[in-house]
Protein backbone atom coordinates (compact mmCIF):
# COMPACT_ATOMS: atom_id res chain seq x y z
CA UNK A 1 0.00 0.00 0.00
CA UNK A 2 1.26 3.82 -0.81
CA UNK A 3 0.76 6.93 1.47
CA UNK A 4 -2.46 8.44 0.18
CA UNK A 5 -1.57 11.96 -1.65
CA UNK A 6 -2.80 15.01 -0.73
CA UNK A 7 -5.98 15.27 -2.79
CA UNK A 8 -7.59 12.78 -0.46
CA UNK A 9 -5.86 13.91 2.77
CA UNK A 10 -8.30 16.32 4.39
CA UNK A 11 -6.53 19.39 5.90
CA UNK A 12 -7.77 21.66 8.72
CA UNK A 13 -6.33 25.17 8.94
CA UNK A 14 -6.63 26.29 12.53
CA UNK A 15 -4.75 28.79 14.30
CA UNK A 16 -3.35 28.61 17.77
CA UNK A 17 -6.26 31.14 19.15
CA UNK A 18 -7.50 31.42 22.83
CA UNK A 19 -7.50 27.52 23.10
CA UNK A 20 -3.42 27.80 22.53
CA UNK A 21 -3.50 30.63 25.35
CA UNK A 22 -6.21 28.70 28.02
CA UNK A 23 -5.25 25.15 27.50
CA UNK A 24 -8.42 24.26 26.27
CA UNK A 25 -9.96 26.46 28.99
CA UNK A 26 -12.56 27.56 26.72
CA UNK A 27 -15.44 25.51 25.84
CA UNK A 28 -14.62 22.65 27.46
CA UNK A 29 -17.92 21.55 28.67
CA UNK A 30 -19.36 21.80 25.32
CA UNK A 31 -16.36 19.92 23.93
CA UNK A 32 -16.81 17.31 26.10
CA UNK A 33 -20.76 17.12 25.83
CA UNK A 34 -20.20 16.64 22.35
CA UNK A 35 -17.86 13.68 22.66
CA UNK A 36 -20.18 11.76 24.98
CA UNK A 37 -22.69 12.35 22.08
CA UNK A 38 -20.75 11.23 19.65
CA UNK A 39 -19.54 8.25 21.59
CA UNK A 40 -23.04 7.44 22.15
CA UNK A 41 -23.87 7.10 18.43
CA UNK A 42 -21.42 5.98 16.23
CA UNK A 43 -19.54 3.04 17.88
CA UNK A 44 -20.15 0.70 15.11
CA UNK A 45 -17.53 -2.14 14.41
CA UNK A 46 -17.59 -0.64 10.56
CA UNK A 47 -16.74 2.67 11.08
CA UNK A 48 -13.18 3.30 10.40
CA UNK A 49 -10.42 4.54 12.58
CA UNK A 50 -10.07 7.86 12.53
CA UNK A 51 -6.30 9.82 12.82
CA UNK A 52 -5.33 13.08 13.48
CA UNK A 53 -1.77 14.90 13.37
CA UNK A 54 0.66 17.73 13.30
CA UNK A 55 3.09 18.60 10.62
CA UNK A 56 6.08 17.46 13.05
CA UNK A 57 8.28 14.38 12.66
CA UNK A 58 6.62 13.29 15.73
CA UNK A 59 3.63 11.76 13.81
CA UNK A 60 5.53 9.68 12.57
CA UNK A 61 4.98 5.66 13.61
CA UNK A 62 0.99 6.99 13.06
CA UNK A 63 1.72 7.86 9.66
CA UNK A 64 4.59 5.36 8.80
CA UNK A 65 1.74 2.84 9.69
CA UNK A 66 -0.63 4.21 7.17
CA UNK A 67 1.74 4.33 4.23
CA UNK A 68 3.10 0.95 4.74
CA UNK A 69 0.00 -0.53 5.07
CA UNK A 70 0.51 -2.01 8.76
CA UNK A 71 -3.25 -0.81 9.34
CA UNK A 72 -4.63 -3.59 6.25
CA UNK A 73 -2.23 -6.44 7.37
CA UNK A 74 -4.12 -5.58 10.82
CA UNK A 75 -6.95 -5.74 9.27
CA UNK A 76 -8.08 -2.26 11.30
CA UNK A 77 -10.29 0.11 8.37
CA UNK A 78 -8.40 3.39 9.03
CA UNK A 79 -9.38 6.83 7.18
CA UNK A 80 -7.09 9.37 5.63
CA UNK A 81 -5.11 10.75 8.30
CA UNK A 82 -6.10 14.64 9.06
CA UNK A 83 -4.21 17.17 9.45
CA UNK A 84 -4.47 19.59 11.58
CA UNK A 85 -1.89 22.93 12.23
CA UNK A 86 -1.72 23.19 15.80
CA UNK A 87 -2.40 21.54 19.00
CA UNK A 88 -5.23 23.56 20.10
CA UNK A 89 -7.00 22.51 16.86
CA UNK A 90 -5.83 18.86 17.10
CA UNK A 91 -6.78 18.78 21.01
CA UNK A 92 -10.17 20.20 20.33
CA UNK A 93 -10.88 17.40 17.45
CA UNK A 94 -10.25 14.55 19.54
CA UNK A 95 -12.12 15.82 22.57
CA UNK A 96 -15.04 16.35 20.75
CA UNK A 97 -15.13 12.92 18.94
CA UNK A 98 -14.17 13.85 15.66
CA UNK A 99 -11.12 12.23 14.92
CA UNK A 100 -10.03 8.43 17.67
CA UNK A 101 -6.40 8.46 18.08
CA UNK A 102 -3.79 11.06 17.84
CA UNK A 103 -0.12 11.70 18.74
CA UNK A 104 -0.55 14.28 22.24
CA UNK A 105 2.05 16.58 24.05
CA UNK A 106 1.71 14.44 27.51
CA UNK A 107 1.27 17.05 29.54
CA UNK A 108 -1.93 18.04 27.32
CA UNK A 109 -2.84 14.37 27.73
CA UNK A 110 -3.03 14.84 31.25
CA UNK A 111 -5.18 18.49 31.35
CA UNK A 112 -7.43 16.55 28.98
CA UNK A 113 -7.89 14.05 31.25
CA UNK A 114 -8.15 16.07 34.93
CA UNK A 115 -8.62 19.44 33.36
CA UNK A 116 -11.74 18.49 31.20
CA UNK A 117 -12.68 14.85 32.25
CA UNK A 118 -12.89 13.55 28.77
CA UNK A 119 -13.21 10.00 27.89
CA UNK A 120 -9.40 9.50 26.74
CA UNK A 121 -6.29 7.41 27.53
CA UNK A 122 -2.57 7.06 26.60
CA UNK A 123 -2.13 3.78 25.46
CA UNK A 124 1.53 3.87 24.38
CA UNK A 125 4.30 6.75 24.17
CA UNK A 126 4.31 7.44 20.64
CA UNK A 127 8.17 8.46 20.37
CA UNK A 128 11.14 9.89 22.75
CA UNK A 129 13.14 12.79 22.70
CA UNK A 130 12.58 15.17 18.74
CA UNK A 131 12.87 18.21 20.28
CA UNK A 132 14.95 21.27 20.67
CA UNK A 133 16.15 24.72 22.33
CA UNK A 134 16.71 27.08 18.93
CA UNK A 135 17.91 30.55 18.83
CA UNK A 136 19.06 33.40 16.82
CA UNK A 137 22.50 32.65 15.82
CA UNK A 138 23.77 36.12 18.02
CA UNK A 139 22.55 33.86 20.99
CA UNK A 140 25.61 31.88 22.52
CA UNK A 141 24.50 31.17 25.64
CA UNK A 142 21.66 30.45 27.48
CA UNK A 143 22.14 33.61 29.55
CA UNK A 144 21.78 35.84 26.41
CA UNK A 145 18.18 35.30 26.16
CA UNK A 146 17.54 37.52 29.37
CA UNK A 147 14.79 40.39 28.16
CA UNK A 148 13.90 38.21 25.04
CA UNK A 149 10.81 35.99 24.27
CA UNK A 150 11.07 32.21 23.58
CA UNK A 151 7.77 30.59 21.60
CA UNK A 152 6.50 27.48 23.47
CA UNK A 153 4.07 25.15 21.34
CA UNK A 154 1.53 25.24 24.03
CA UNK A 155 1.21 25.70 27.82
CA UNK A 156 0.82 22.17 28.81
CA UNK A 157 3.69 20.59 26.82
CA UNK A 158 7.37 18.76 27.67
CA UNK A 159 8.82 21.62 25.36
CA UNK A 160 7.24 24.25 28.32
CA UNK A 161 8.30 22.25 31.27
CA UNK A 162 11.75 21.58 30.40
CA UNK A 163 12.98 24.82 29.03
CA UNK A 164 11.61 26.52 32.13
CA UNK A 165 14.07 23.78 33.98
CA UNK A 166 16.60 25.02 31.81
CA UNK A 167 16.43 28.72 32.27
CA UNK A 168 15.91 28.61 35.92
CA UNK A 169 19.03 27.03 36.07
CA UNK A 170 20.36 29.74 34.36
CA UNK A 171 19.32 32.12 36.46
CA UNK A 172 16.37 33.31 34.38
CA UNK A 173 13.14 33.78 35.26
CA UNK A 174 10.40 32.62 32.87
CA UNK A 175 7.16 34.92 32.85
CA UNK A 176 4.24 35.24 30.98
CA UNK A 177 1.40 38.18 29.92
CA UNK A 178 4.82 40.94 30.40
CA UNK A 179 7.67 42.13 28.57
CA UNK A 180 10.81 40.57 29.54
CA UNK A 181 13.59 42.32 31.13
CA UNK A 182 17.17 42.40 30.72
CA UNK A 183 17.51 43.56 33.67
CA UNK A 184 15.44 41.55 35.92
CA UNK A 185 16.55 38.70 33.90
CA UNK A 186 12.89 37.59 32.62
CA UNK A 187 12.36 35.72 29.21
CA UNK A 188 8.59 35.64 28.34
CA UNK A 189 7.16 32.60 27.02
CA UNK A 190 4.77 32.96 24.09
CA UNK A 191 2.82 29.52 22.64
CA UNK A 192 2.91 29.61 18.79
CA UNK A 193 1.81 27.39 16.19
CA UNK A 194 4.85 25.07 15.39
CA UNK A 195 4.88 26.28 11.63
CA UNK A 196 4.77 30.15 12.54
CA UNK A 197 8.16 29.64 15.11
CA UNK A 198 10.96 29.99 12.44
CA UNK A 199 9.37 33.06 10.51
CA UNK A 200 9.32 34.45 13.92
CA UNK A 201 12.54 33.92 14.72
CA UNK A 202 13.87 35.39 11.32
CA UNK A 203 11.95 38.12 11.76
CA UNK A 204 13.71 39.25 15.32
CA UNK A 205 10.13 38.50 17.18
CA UNK A 206 11.38 36.06 19.06
CA UNK A 207 15.08 34.92 20.65
CA UNK A 208 14.64 31.44 20.22
CA UNK A 209 12.03 28.45 20.37
CA UNK A 210 11.10 25.77 21.55
CA UNK A 211 10.08 23.03 19.63
CA UNK A 212 9.56 19.27 17.69
CA UNK A 213 11.83 18.68 14.34
CA UNK A 214 11.85 19.09 11.71
CA UNK A 215 11.49 22.87 12.55
CA UNK A 216 15.11 22.95 14.76
CA UNK A 217 16.74 21.26 11.50
CA UNK A 218 14.91 23.73 9.22
CA UNK A 219 16.06 26.76 11.28
CA UNK A 220 19.52 25.47 10.56
CA UNK A 221 19.19 24.54 7.00
CA UNK A 222 17.71 28.39 6.16
CA UNK A 223 21.02 29.80 8.93
CA UNK A 224 17.97 31.03 10.79
CA UNK A 225 19.11 29.94 13.76
CA UNK A 226 21.37 27.36 15.97
CA UNK A 227 20.45 24.46 17.98
CA UNK A 228 21.08 25.20 21.12
CA UNK A 229 20.32 22.36 23.27
CA UNK A 230 18.34 19.43 22.43
CA UNK A 231 15.93 18.35 25.00
CA UNK A 232 16.79 14.50 25.33
CA UNK A 233 19.72 15.90 26.69
CA UNK A 234 17.98 17.67 29.34
CA UNK A 235 15.57 15.09 30.33
CA UNK A 236 17.25 11.53 29.64
CA UNK A 237 14.80 9.73 26.96
CA UNK A 238 11.85 11.69 28.20
CA UNK A 239 8.25 10.86 26.27
CA UNK A 240 7.43 14.07 24.10
CA UNK A 241 4.08 12.83 22.39
CA UNK A 242 1.83 9.73 23.06
CA UNK A 243 -0.05 7.61 21.04
CA UNK A 244 -4.03 8.20 22.78
CA UNK A 245 -7.07 6.62 21.87
CA UNK A 246 -10.66 7.82 22.65
CA UNK A 247 -12.27 5.84 25.73
CA UNK A 248 -15.00 4.51 23.21
CA UNK A 249 -12.80 3.20 20.98
CA UNK A 250 -11.23 0.90 23.70
CA UNK A 251 -14.42 -0.28 24.94
CA UNK A 252 -16.59 -0.78 22.32
CA UNK A 253 -14.17 -1.74 19.52
CA UNK A 254 -11.23 -3.87 21.51
CA UNK A 255 -10.32 -5.45 18.05
CA UNK A 256 -9.47 -2.44 16.49
CA UNK A 257 -7.89 -1.19 19.18
CA UNK A 258 -5.60 -3.97 19.43
CA UNK A 259 -5.16 -4.00 15.54
CA UNK A 260 -4.24 -0.25 15.79
CA UNK A 261 -1.73 -0.54 18.59
CA UNK A 262 0.06 -3.90 16.76
CA UNK A 263 0.34 -1.68 13.34
CA UNK A 264 1.56 1.35 15.79
CA UNK A 265 4.27 -0.60 16.86
CA UNK A 266 5.24 -2.46 13.95
CA UNK A 267 5.59 1.12 12.44
CA UNK A 268 8.00 2.41 15.79
CA UNK A 269 10.14 -0.67 14.66
CA UNK A 270 10.15 0.09 11.18
CA UNK A 271 11.09 3.55 11.63
CA UNK A 272 13.85 3.38 13.86
CA UNK A 273 15.27 1.26 11.51
CA UNK A 274 14.91 3.40 8.86
CA UNK A 275 15.42 6.36 9.42
CA UNK A 276 16.02 7.59 5.07
CA UNK A 277 12.89 5.95 4.32
CA UNK A 278 10.89 7.08 6.68
CA UNK A 279 11.98 10.71 5.90
CA UNK A 280 11.09 9.38 2.58
CA UNK A 281 7.54 8.57 3.15
CA UNK A 282 6.70 11.83 5.16
CA UNK A 283 7.96 14.11 2.73
CA UNK A 284 5.86 12.26 -0.08
CA UNK A 285 2.59 12.78 1.11
CA UNK A 286 2.43 13.57 4.89
CA UNK A 287 4.83 16.77 5.91
CA UNK A 288 5.13 19.91 3.86
CA UNK A 289 8.84 19.96 4.54
CA UNK A 290 11.14 19.07 1.93
CA UNK A 291 12.68 15.41 2.42
CA UNK A 292 16.61 16.59 3.14
CA UNK A 293 15.50 18.72 6.36
CA UNK A 294 13.07 15.55 7.30
CA UNK A 295 15.90 13.41 7.08
CA UNK A 296 18.10 15.40 8.67
CA UNK A 297 15.71 15.54 11.82
CA UNK A 298 15.74 11.77 11.85
CA UNK A 299 19.68 11.32 11.39
CA UNK A 300 21.40 13.88 13.80
CA UNK A 301 25.12 13.06 14.42
CA UNK A 302 25.91 13.65 17.54
CA UNK A 303 29.56 15.35 16.05
CA UNK A 304 27.78 17.57 14.47
CA UNK A 305 26.23 19.66 17.26
CA UNK A 306 28.72 19.22 20.50
CA UNK A 307 27.88 22.11 21.78
CA UNK A 308 24.21 21.19 22.31
CA UNK A 309 24.82 17.92 24.19
CA UNK A 310 26.12 17.68 27.68
CA UNK A 311 25.83 14.17 27.84
CA UNK A 312 26.86 12.43 24.43
CA UNK A 313 26.15 9.04 26.20
CA UNK A 314 22.24 9.76 26.40
CA UNK A 315 21.92 10.06 22.10
CA UNK A 316 19.44 13.00 23.35
CA UNK A 317 19.99 14.29 19.55
CA UNK A 318 18.12 11.27 18.22
CA UNK A 319 14.67 11.07 17.47
CA UNK A 320 13.72 7.14 18.40
CA UNK A 321 10.34 5.14 18.71
CA UNK A 322 10.10 3.21 22.01
CA UNK A 323 6.43 2.22 22.46
CA UNK A 324 6.14 1.31 26.28
CA UNK A 325 4.90 4.13 28.76
CA UNK A 326 7.30 4.33 32.09
CA UNK A 327 5.62 5.00 35.07
CA UNK A 328 8.65 6.73 36.47
CA UNK A 329 8.44 9.41 33.78
CA UNK A 330 4.62 9.93 34.42
CA UNK A 331 4.92 10.17 37.93
CA UNK A 332 7.80 12.67 37.45
CA UNK A 333 6.33 14.35 35.27
CA UNK A 334 3.53 15.63 37.06
CA UNK A 335 5.63 17.01 39.96
CA UNK A 336 7.60 18.85 37.19
CA UNK A 337 4.11 20.00 35.99
CA UNK A 338 3.07 21.30 39.37
CA UNK A 339 6.19 23.23 39.61
CA UNK A 340 5.97 25.24 35.90
CA UNK A 341 5.24 28.53 35.10
CA UNK A 342 1.60 28.35 32.90
CA UNK A 343 -1.01 31.02 32.08
CA UNK A 344 -3.81 28.07 31.90
CA UNK A 345 -5.96 26.69 34.24
CA UNK A 346 -3.60 24.39 36.72
CA UNK A 347 -6.23 23.41 39.23
CA UNK A 348 -6.23 20.07 38.21
CA UNK A 349 -2.94 19.73 39.57
CA UNK A 350 -3.59 20.59 42.88
CA UNK A 351 -3.33 17.14 45.16
CA UNK A 352 -2.61 15.36 41.72
CA UNK A 353 -0.84 12.08 42.82
CA UNK A 354 1.75 11.12 40.15
CA UNK A 355 1.52 7.24 41.06
CA UNK A 356 -2.41 7.61 40.98
CA UNK A 357 -2.05 9.96 37.55
CA UNK A 358 -0.45 6.96 35.85
CA UNK A 359 -2.47 4.16 36.92
CA UNK A 360 -5.59 6.33 35.64
CA UNK A 361 -4.42 7.70 32.45
CA UNK A 362 -2.23 5.47 31.12
CA UNK A 363 -3.36 1.99 29.71
CA UNK A 364 -0.45 -0.02 28.65
CA UNK A 365 -2.07 -3.53 27.63
CA UNK A 366 -2.77 -3.02 24.13
CA UNK A 367 1.22 -1.77 23.51
CA UNK A 368 2.53 -4.67 25.99
CA UNK A 369 0.64 -7.69 24.15
CA UNK A 370 1.84 -5.29 20.56
CA UNK A 371 5.32 -5.69 21.97
CA UNK A 372 5.15 -9.49 22.82
CA UNK A 373 3.87 -10.04 19.42
CA UNK A 374 6.91 -8.35 17.71
CA UNK A 375 9.66 -9.57 19.56
CA UNK A 376 9.75 -7.99 22.68
CA UNK A 377 11.38 -4.88 24.28
CA UNK A 378 14.47 -5.46 23.14
CA UNK A 379 13.03 -4.63 19.42
CA UNK A 380 13.22 -1.29 21.02
CA UNK A 381 16.38 -1.17 22.70
CA UNK A 382 14.72 -1.69 25.65
CA UNK A 383 15.69 -4.38 28.67
CA UNK A 384 12.68 -4.07 31.34
CA UNK A 385 9.41 -1.81 32.35
CA UNK A 386 11.12 0.34 34.56
CA UNK A 387 13.30 2.47 35.07
CA UNK A 388 14.84 5.87 36.57
CA UNK A 389 14.76 9.32 35.42
CA UNK A 390 17.36 11.21 34.63
CA UNK A 391 17.21 14.98 34.61
CA UNK A 392 20.20 18.16 34.31
CA UNK A 393 18.66 21.03 32.70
Amino acid sequence: MSAVGPSRRVLLRAGAGAAALTGLGWGAGALYADSQQDARGAAGPARPVRIGYLPITDASPLLVAHANGYYDDAAVPVADPVLFRSWASLSEAFVAGKVDAIHMLMPMALYMRYGLRADVRITAWNHINGSALTVRPDVERLEDLSGESVAIPAWWSVHNVIVQKMLREAGLTPVMREAPSRQRRTVALLPMAPSDMLPALNNGVIGGYVVADPFNAAAEAKDVGNIHRFLGDVWHDHACCVTMMRGELIRNRPAQAQGFMDALVRAQAWARQNRPETAALLSADYLPQPRPVIQKALTYHAAEHQDALHHPAWNGERLDFRPYPYASFTEELVRAMQETVVDAPAGFLDGLDPAAAHRELVDDTLVTRSIEKIGGLGVFGLTGTTRTEEIDP
